[in-house]
C-alpha cells in the first residue's frame, strides 16, 4: 500500500470512496456537483485551497484523505487541518488511515505548519481508538451556529 497526493486519473476511485464517506456521516444524494466541485479544487492546486492524498494497493484506491492550511493568531507558522478521512470498509485494519494520517503530518512538517488538528464523531469508535495512538486528545468541545 502506498500514500500519495491525489491525480486526475483518481476521480472515479476518488469519487466512490468520497461518497461513501458522506453516507457514513448521514449525508446521502449528495448532488454530482457537489463532487465535481470537490475534486475541482483538490486538483486546483492553489496553496490556500485543500489537497488530497490517497491510499492506493494493488492500482486500487483504498483511502482517501483532504486538509488544508490555515493561518492561526496562536501559531505564526499556520496550522493543517486535516477535515476529511475514509478507509474502504474492506481494507479497514490494515494501516490504511494511520499511514494517511502520516502522510498529512509529513506533509504539514514540510509546509514549516506541523500543528495538525481535525473533528471527529463522538461515536467514531473505530477512528478514536486509532487517533488515541497517533494523537492528543484536546478538551475542546465543538459548537457551530445554529441555521
Amino acid at each position: 500500500m502506498t500514500t500519495r497526493p491525489v491525480e486526475p486519473g483518481d476521480r472515479a476511485g476518488w469519487q466512490a470512496l468520497y461518497e461513501a464517506y458522506q453516507l457514513f456521516y448521514d449525508r446521502p444524494g449528495l448532488p454530482q456537483g457537489f463532487y465535481d466541485t470537490a475534486f475541482a479544487r483538490l486538483m486546483s492546486g492553489d496553496a490556500k485551497d485543500f489537497r488530497g492524498l490517497v491510499a492506493e494497493d494493488g492500482g486500487r484506491i483504498v483511502g482517501l484523505t483532504h486538509y488544508v492550511f490555515h493561518p492561526n493568531l496562536w501559531r505564526p507558522e499556520g496550522v493543517c487541518y486535516l477535515q476529511d478521512l475514509f478507509t474502504a470498509p474492506e481494507a479497514r485494519g490494515q494501516g490504511v488511515a494511520r499511514a494517511l494520517i502520516e502522510a498529512v503530518y509529513a506533509a504539514a512538517d514540510a509546509a514549516g505548519a506541523p500543528n495538525v488538528y481535525w473533528l471527529t464523531a463522538e461515536d467514531n469508535y473505530a477512528g478514536r481508538m486509532l487517533y488515541d495512538r497517533v494523537a492528543a486528545k484536546t478538551p475542546f468541545i465543538r459548537y457551530s451556529r445554529k441555521v
